[in-house]
């Protein structure tokens, strides 16, 4: 499973490094310590917990407003396999996104919930990107 850094963490929540570091230290978000001593998130604890974030309106200290032609760099929070068909859910910052895609492409991308992805939105499309 993939871990993140507490600056990791805080670009994915659309925090400051501060405000993800109060957290953690608040018990909010589980932490534990790399061979190095640097404080890590596992990506399901983090896809969870920005999901609480968002609902919550806690994380709009730094909100930016882009236009739908944007990327949103995220976590991924869910994933709902079909025979055929997929849809996975982004948590970027405040930003829920949820795209239908192939299974086939949900398998060779990797996407599983705690895994950083990039939903790229153009028109009515969400393409994901594999961070």
């Amino acid at each position: 499973m993939q871990s993140y850094t507490i600056g990791q963490a805080a670009r994915l929540l659309g925090v400051s490094p501060d405000t993800a570091r109060r957290w953690a230290d608040a018990g909010r978000v589980a932490t534990h310590r790399d061979e190095g001593g640097r404080r890590l998130i596992d990506g399901r604890d983090l896809a969870a917990f920005s999901v609480e974030v968002a609902q919550s309106g806690a994380g709009d200290e730094d909100v930016s407003y882009t236009s739908a032609r944007n990327a949103f760099a995220g976590i991924v929070t869910a994933v709902k396999l079909g025979d055929v068909a997929a849809q996975v859910e982004i948590q970027a910052g405040p930003h829920r996104l949820v795209s239908l895609l192939t299974r086939e492409a949900v398998e060779e991308l990797g996407l599983e919930v705690g895994v950083q992805a990039t939903a790229r939105v153009k028109s009515t499309s969400v393409h994901i990107d594999r961070a």
